[in-house]
């Protein structure tokens, strides 16, 4: 089999998000329950095997690689991952979403260990009103790493925020323009229906990705539609006089699945071959069992299951019992 990482429907496959661990400090309401049970440590692929991972799928095409979580910065020795990451020849991108409560400290040695590109979680700039989205963040520490980021130069740095409506949706300029104040992009993620949420009803609180262009664009005027792209789904809008862009993800209201670029490795090992599908390759299981030169091989008859796209429907019960910090952010 050739070395090239395509899926039935041709689409290339250059992009890997890698869940480095299921924990998380925060409980976003969107994102998990309140009361959680984690991964055993020993389940999670090793720093090791995520190297071998992305060693071998590098020559097959792969260029880009997002660590997330859970929060990723709760794994130890992260730095030694991201050095041994960013020494990978071909790897033209290596990223990271986090919530920002650790990187007050983390920030500078994660750039010079490799890391160039960071994405932060905000969905609020109200002190009280955060902790109870996150129900447990303190909006003070991530403003620290927030400032910590800014100091840096990356390739890449963008704050993420879901909104919801009646929780936050007030805040959607705000938002943006503390962004820009700080000298970050700005994106906005319509929630995804991942895991049995008891906390609030997605229906009646989603925010369309429209709506949200909408209240900006009466506070700014006209946005600009961008050709640019930062390898992921978001859309980018800029408005005149502006460098900040203004990323909006839409997995309900603007389907991306047609130009879908991504698989996603989870923290304990499995291969997501779309978001919002169950089907996965038992990676763990290949590299433990198999060794390293069965990876390339099973990856890629996998993407030949990989499906044309979701079927995200707030409207019905929940299909998909994992939850978004199981996942990857």
């Amino acid at each position: 089999m050739a070395l090239s990482l395509q899926d039935a429907y041709g689409r290339s496959i250059s992009y890997l998000r890698i869940s480095l661990t299921d924990r998380c400090n925060f409980r976003c309401v969107y994102c998990m329950s309140e009361s959680m049970q984690f991964l055993p440590r020993r389940d999670l692929l090793s720093f090791e095997e995520i190297v071998t991972v992305v060693k071998t799928l590098i020559p097959a095409g792969l260029r880009k690689v997002r660590l997330t979580g859970g929060e990723p910065l709760q794994r130890r020795d992260i730095g030694d991952l991201v050095q041994a990451l960013a020494a990978l020849p071909g790897l033209q991108e290596l990223a990271m979403t986090t919530n920002g409560s650790h990187l007050a400290r983390w920030a500078e040695p994660l750039h010079r260990a490799g890391l160039n590109s960071i994405n932060i979680s905000l969905d609020s700039l109200q002190a009280e009103r955060f902790h109870h989205l996150t129900r447990s963040g303190r909006l003070a520490d991530v403003l620290a790493g927030i400032a910590a980021a800014a100091a840096l130069p990356w390739a890449r740095r963008r704050l993420n925020a879901l909104i919801l409506r009646d929780r936050n949706d007030d805040e959607i300029v705000a938002l943006a323009a503390f962004a820009e104040e700080q000298g970050f992009d700005m994106a906005y993620i319509e929630e995804m229906p991942l895991g049995q949420i008891q906390e609030h009803d997605r229906a009646l609180q989603q925010v369309a990705s429209a709506e949200i262009l909408a209240t900006l664009e009466h506070a700014w005027g006209k946005l600009t539609p961008l050709a640019w792209g930062s390898g992921g789904p978001a859309r980018y809008f800029q408005r005149p006089g502006a460098r900040q862009r203004i990323g909006l993800i839409s997995p309900h209201s603007h389907n991306f699945c047609a130009d879908c670029n991504r698989v996603r490795l989870t923290a304990e090992g499995r291969l997501l071959l779309c978001l919002g599908q169950e089907d996965a390759l038992d990676l763990r299981a290949v590299l433990r069992q198999q060794g390293e030169a069965a990876v390339l091989p099973a990856v890629q008859q996998a993407l030949q299951r990989k499906p044309f796209g979701h079927t995200f429907d707030l409207e019905q019960p929940v299909q998909i019992r994992r939850y978004m910090n199981m996942t990857g952010g």
